[in-house]
């Protein structure tokens, strides 16, 4: 074999590895390796974090099997593309009182996207989902008191009309058309091609040929979720063991407009999502955080914390990723600078 022939056959098996996996294993090693008790404190957060969602990603994987397999993708698209701004408006709504955090809501947003649902009203959903749900209501009302959850609540929704309907004006322009990554469904959004109806079979089960067409799409689904889910939580134990949120909150924690963005630029990564978050902000508040500081920095951890981001990253072209940033955290900002006029 010709040195020629070795390097072009090293080349063709570097390219089969998978590159989430080898970061993943590699960088799990190395913490491992240079702290132990880190290394074994992240495979247990990885893996119950993985027992949580396994069942919500399952559903997800299998609903995007079944809609590939039955050939009704374009139909379910063409259910939300024609009543749009409806569409938007439920999506915010039904986000906001949700029991979906930001990890949960992942496999349920990449089986729509992979469906052909539109993003602006996936976008919509995927926004104010993680934000408060009717628990969370509750446990928040009783230690931060029932104007800060309204507060949240409401900020909720309009976070999610923000990204739904900013998304929807940028359509036209033909920024949005294919949100998602080559080789991820069929480039969502518009990304379908016109199938007969006559193709549609709802009972897939009955043919051969369908039901592996579903087994492929459903494994597809699944790898591709969990693969970027174990990179995602293993930063994100790394990120809170090393850089813990109050760190950041002590520094941010007046009510000045600047100091307001930039809590929630600086709470963006954290997964400060769920009842945890609840007791967090009421310590932080009773040490002298201004509230609308606190509600920023809760947003914004809530709505892009390092899992949802790198799922939005990983399912979702470059352009949509920035889009999906900048809506959270400019909603994040504004519910901040809201809430501080009104509690000032």
């Amino acid at each position: 074999m010709t040195t020629a022939q070795m390097v072009a056959r090293g080349r063709a098996s570097f390219k089969q590895i998978d590159l989430v996996w080898l970061v993943f294993f590699t960088g799990l090693a190395i913490v491992f390796f240079i702290d132990r008790d880190q290394g074994l404190s992240s495979t247990k957060k990885i893996a119950e974090s993985l027992l949580f969602i396994i069942p919500f990603l399952m559903v997800a994987a299998g609903a995007a099997g079944y809609v590939a397999a039955t050939k009704a993708d374009h139909l379910i698209s063409q259910a939300f593309s024609k009543r749009i701004v409806f569409s938007i408006i439920l999506a915010s709504l039904f986000g906001a009182l949700s029991p979906f955090c930001s990890c949960g809501v992942i496999p349920l947003i990449a089986a729509l996207l992979i469906m052909g649902v539109p993003l602006a009203p996936v976008m919509a959903f995927w926004l104010a989902s993680p934000i408060m749900d009717p628990g969370m209501f509750m446990i928040m009302a009783g230690e931060l008191g029932l104007a800060f959850s309204i507060a949240k609540t409401i900020a909720a929704v309009a976070i999610g009309l923000l990204g739904g309907f900013g998304v929807w004006a940028l359509s036209g322009s033909g920024l949005m058309t294919n949100p998602l990554r080559p080789g991820i469904g069929n480039a969502g959004c518009g990304g379908q091609s016109v199938r007969d109806p006559s193709d549609i079979r709802w009972a897939f089960w009955h043919d051969q040929d369908r039901r592996e067409v579903f087994g492929s799409n459903f494994k597809k689904s699944a790898f591709f979720l969990i693969k970027w889910l174990c990179l995602a939580y293993l930063m994100e134990s790394l990120f809170v063991a090393y850089i813990p949120g109050e760190f950041f909150a002590q520094y941010l924690g007046s009510g000045e407009g600047l100091m307001i963005v930039m809590a929630a630029i600086i709470g963006a990564p954290l997964y400060l999502n769920g009842y945890a978050a609840v007791p967090l902000a009421a310590g932080l508040m009773e040490n002298g955080m201004a509230p609308g500081a606190a509600m920023a920095f809760l947003i914004g951890g809530g709505v892009t914390s390092i899992p949802a981001a790198m799922a939005v990253f990983a399912l979702a072209k470059k352009r949509v990723f920035a889009l999906y940033v900048i809506f959270g955290i400019t909603g994040a900002s504004i519910a901040g600078i809201g809430f501080q006029a009104f509690a000032g």
